[in-house]
């Protein structure tokens, strides 16, 4: 009798162990994305441009060598081939990193990281994307492009997105909360209602970016959602929990939301006329930049590597 129990949970055992290696089998891209640090994957080749490209153009880049996020980023790029067709603009969509060169951001006025996640560059493509803002560049960035798996390049966490992401609520993930329009003036808010509600999936930070030379645009009412994390994490930023800012990087403008998780984001009309207010900024069609002191000052910080 006991060696036929013994059978049982041995088969038992063999079953478990069995189910538990398919199950990493199946999700062996996430859990190297997620838990072992992320894929390291570095283009060198970069792909075949069209032979013109209309000005002012804007490269949305969606290299995900971190977290996928699998729905959004195609309603993103979707979102920004409409935008461009719309306004004549040149476009040009890619998960290449060796893009990332001076020759093909010439050609170039505002780059997008649509929910771009992890270490995504060669040091001479960082190199790059560096020279390119300071020079006078366009940026925006979309949800994963400002979370912690870009930590390992400090200049990009400083000296663009300007504070470090700690986390998002689980539970639940997904909520309704209100946003309050700080900025009622620049581009990308000037025609939202004073709060917005939404449902995302919201960031925290360590620290609000608010300082010298950044512009909070819109900030998270706390009391209209929960701020807990894996294992009750304490997320709560308190009464100023930025969601959306601009600044400028040496000559460069760059705008951050930290929204944009889900696919049915782009399709929002408040979110999606943010977001196309806020290339118009990068691109300077609309919109004041930033002072002379100010761009120093945005300079001299990114002088970090």
């Amino acid at each position: 009798m006991l060696r036929k129990i013994i059978k049982i949970v041995l088969w038992v055992l063999l079953a478990l162990a069995a189910i538990f290696a398919f199950n990493v089998w199946r999700n062996w891209d996430t859990i190297q994305r997620v838990m072992l640090g992320g894929l390291k994957v570095y283009e060198t080749t970069p792909p075949t441009l069209p032979a013109q490209i209309n000005r002012p153009a804007i490269l949305v880049f969606s290299k995900t060598n971190g977290f996928r996020h699998e729905e959004a980023i195609p309603a993103g790029n979707t979102l920004f081939a409409k935008l461009a067709k719309d306004n004549g603009w040149g476009y040009f969509q890619t998960e290449n990193g060796a893009t990332f060169s001076p020759a093909i951001l010439a050609r170039f006025d505002a780059v997008i990281f649509n929910n771009t996640s992890g270490d995504v560059f060669t040091p001479e493509q960082r190199a790059a994307f560096k020279a390119f803002v300071e020079g006078g560049g366009g940026y925006v960035g979309i949800h994963a492009a400002g979370d912690n798996s870009h930590e390992a390049w400090e200049w990009y966490v400083d000296n663009v997105i300007g504070t470090h992401f700690i986390g998002h609520p689980m539970d639940p993930q997904f909520q309704k909360a209100t946003m309050r329009i700080e900025d009622r003036d620049h581009p990308a808010t000037r025609n939202l209602p004073a709060t917005v509600e939404r449902t995302d999936e919201w960031y925290s930070f360590d620290k609000s970016p608010r300082r010298r030379g950044i512009t909070v645009l819109a900030t998270l009412d706390e009391k209209t959602y929960v701020q807990k994390g894996p294992f009750g994490q304490e997320l709560a930023m308190g009464s100023d929990h930025p969601i959306v800012w601009s600044r400028c990087v040496g000559k460069g403008r760059m705008l951050y939301s930290a929204g944009g998780h889900t696919a049915s984001s782009f399709s929002e009309s408040e979110f999606s006329g943010m977001l196309t207010g806020g290339v118009r900024w990068a691109l300077k069609l609309e919109g004041e930049g930033c002072s002379p002191n100010v761009a120093q000052n945005t300079a001299a910080e990114s002088g970090k590597p």
